[in-house]
């Protein structure tokens, strides 16, 4: 069988989409949480976003299957798009608004109706884009997992913001807890969590330190998120992910420890 070359792999096809608004609004703002641009992935079952920041830090892999749309139809392929553009204008529909999406692959734009509006997206060379690479070929040993309350770790996350620029996650196998800490020059800030305390909970001895720059981005972004799943290890970079439109989408982030090899 020939294979198809990169090009008409990347090549944009018809596509067709109507989606809530507030689905729209999640998506572009889980995935601008991390960075200004991305390709999106069209398949025939949905929508696949996968994304690294400028800096190789931390990832996105953000996906929306066909059941969080109205109507969908792809033909298949990727775009490009500017994260912050199509986030102001899927941002102007209101709650119960929808958002019909078109590509029109001759021009390589995308068309955005809300109600009487429209509006005309250029898109970015897909091939201008930096891929994120492939964390399956990586071996990252992530010994241990936490589904917490996100009102939780946000408090966690604020409170360690007003000690430090970095932050622990961790886990004690042995006493059956999960752990937050940070150390500042003055004041510290620590948080233990039993598994009476947690959504769920898979013990595995862990501790990695990470940058409160990132963890404190993407927790803004999943704001509305009742509970989020931790994957960590020791060391390692830490798997941040959580459901949203009633299940018919999930994000994943990946963020390096510090005084780790990065991405």
């Amino acid at each position: 069988m020939a294979r198809v070359s990169d090009a008409e792999e990347s090549s944009p096809r018809p596509f067709e989409a109507v989606v809530s608004a507030e689905t729209a609004q999640t998506v572009v703002g889980l995935v601008g949480a991390l960075v200004d641009e991305c390709c999106l992935h069209l398949d025939d079952d949905g929508v696949r976003i996968p994304a690294v920041d400028p800096a190789s830090v931390a990832m996105v892999d953000l996906e929306l299957s066909d059941d969080a749309f109205e109507a969908y139809e792809a033909g298949g392929g990727r775009i490009g798009v500017d994260v912050d553009r199509l986030a102001a204008v899927v941002g102007m529909a209101d709650r119960g608004q929808r958002v019909a999406l078109a590509l029109d692959p001759e021009t390589r734009t995308l068309e955005i109706v809300i109600d009487e509006l429209e509006y005309t997206l250029a898109l970015i060379d897909p091939e201008a884009i930096r891929s994120p690479p492939d964390l399956s070929e990586t071996a990252v040993d992530l010994t241990g997992e936490a589904v917490v309350d996100a009102d939780v770790i946000d408090q966690a996350l604020r409170a360690a913001d007003m000690v430090a620029n970095q932050i622990a996650f961790g886990i004690d196998a042995d006493a059956k807890t999960f752990y937050v800490e940070a150390e500042g020059d003055t004041d510290d800030v620590s948080l233990a969590l039993t598994a009476d305390d947690l959504v769920d909970f898979t013990p595995g001895d862990a501790h990695s330190l990470f940058s409160l720059d990132y963890l404190n981005a993407i927790n803004r972004a999943i704001a509305d998120a009742p509970d989020i799943g931790l994957q960590l290890g020791t060391e390692t970079p830490i798997e941040i992910g959580y459901e949203f439109a009633d299940g018919a989408g999930a994000v994943e982030y990946v963020v390096s420890p510090r005084r780790a090899v990065e991405y």
